[in-house]
């Protein structure tokens, strides 16, 4: 008597509820895609795998506008921003995602290296991934999916767009590695909270 009980499994849910009212949930039909999604971040980079390796390519192409390949560990990985064990390596086991549909002249990621010098992009990229992969495990992007209808290609945008409001902080703020986590904060808080504004900001910029 007269002490403070546990929430009973009844009283987490309904807190859980509480939390969540507002927020659309997913249509079944999207569920599916939903899942690949899901799936898809949880594959690491396999050396092997003739797919990952392709990715890494194209991620090289976008970013440096090059027609050619390059080697799968070397110093040009390290001028693109990319950390790894060896230093000269993308990150290992880890595949970060790029927006391939974006065109050739957009800095975000495809010039993001040039325009800020010493800019972490790998980091940021594997960051930014895990942002938009959780505010889609937390039905947070389910309005916008339910309205466009799909799941990655809002998931691609909505990482565009990040990087473009990661791109602008940077530059105005003149970021640093050792202030990267307040930048990362303020872009968890924009794709969880505000996905459509981000994904606005990003319209607006491709139809300039």
């Amino acid at each position: 008597q007269g002490k403070a009980r546990a929430p009973g499994r009844r009283g987490i849910l309904a807190a859980l509820l509480r939390r969540l009212r507002g927020l659309p949930r997913l249509r079944p039909q999207l569920r599916g895609e939903q899942e690949l999604a899901l799936a898809m971040a949880q594959c690491a980079l396999d050396d092997s795998e003739w797919v990952h390796m392709r990715i890494l390519q194209t991620i090289y192409r976008q970013l440096t506008r090059s027609r050619l390949g390059c080697p799968r560990y070397g110093a040009h990985w390290e001028e693109l921003g990319f950390q790894g064990r060896t230093g000269s390596s993308p990150l290992p086991g880890v595949i970060p995602k790029i927006h391939s549909n974006l065109p050739c002249d957009l800095p975000v990621p495809s010039q993001l290296p040039q325009l800020l010098p010493n800019f972490p992009f790998c980091i940021m990229s594997v960051n930014i991934t895990r942002i938009v992969i959780q505010a889609l495990q937390e039905e947070r992007l389910s309005r916008e999916c339910n309205r466009r209808q799909q799941v990655i290609g809002v998931l691609n945008d909505l990482y565009a767009a990040a990087f473009l409001r990661l791109s602008r902080l940077w530059e105005q703020q003149h970021g640093t590695v050792a202030n990267a986590g307040f930048f990362l904060k303020e872009l968890e808080l924009s794709t969880k909270k505000k996905p459509r504004q981000l994904l606005k900001s990003l319209e607006a910029y491709l139809s300039r």
